[in-house]
């Protein structure tokens, strides 16, 4: 799906604006090749210190862990995730061990590292012909607690992979929303020298008032 709010200000791969995230999916198996293709683009991003802090643990349609993984997702999120071909929850570790130490340290940009790869992921999937969706409304608590997740990593996202589907099967309120979003443009999020956003800065200026 292409859409008049997505043209670059600069030029750039049309992957990067082909890539969206539907609510609608097909129920189509995902074999394996195909996934761990995902896994694998996930594997070649860039982390700091190469500490390569992302855990992807999944579960594919109609497998016994499928009904697990569902449940962790909210009401209105499982409506349309359910449909998809396989849910990952992505895991960063929260310490690591330098190069030359004996001892693990905070790894302060897990998180950071951690969105690469999931950036990577989807960008092959939609090499692939496939789609992603990035999920925030889940039970952080209940995924730690069902996927043994030990202490020392964070539970940080939930993802639906599968082939789009029929948008005309889900209920009206993501009917609505279901579309590629526009993009800011560029020359709002960046500065040459120092920190000059006006909107940010009008923020910041009510805030200390």
């Amino acid at each position: 799906m292409t859409s008049d709010m997505r043209i670059p200000d600069y030029e750039v791969h049309p992957i990067f604006v082909a890539r969206w995230s539907p609510r609608s999916f097909s129920n189509e198996v995902i074999d394996d090749a195909t996934l761990f293709s995902l896994f694998e683009a996930a594997r070649w991003a860039p982390s700091g210190n190469n500490s390569q802090p992302w855990r992807f643990i999944y579960a594919r349609r109609d497998s016994i862990h499928w009904d697990s993984f569902a449940d962790l997702l909210n009401e209105k999120n499982r409506l349309w995730a359910s449909k998809a071909s396989a849910l990952v929850i992505l895991v960063s570790k929260t310490t690591h061990v330098r190069k030359g130490a004996s001892e693990a340290t905070p790894l302060r940009n897990h998180s950071l590292d951690a969105g690469a790869a999931w950036a990577n992921l989807a960008l092959q999937a939609e090499f692939l012909g496939w789609k992603t969706h990035a999920i925030g409304g889940f039970d952080r608590e209940k995924a730690r607690e069902l996927l043994q997740v030990p202490a020392g990593f964070q539970v940080e996202l939930a993802i639906a992979v599968g082939k789009q589907g029929d948008a005309t099967s889900l209920a009206e309120e993501f009917l609505e929303r279901e579309r590629p979003t526009p993009r800011n443009p560029v020359n709002s999020f960046t500065a040459e020298g120092i920190f000059s956003f006006a909107d940010d800065l009008a923020v910041r200026e009510v805030v200390s008032r």
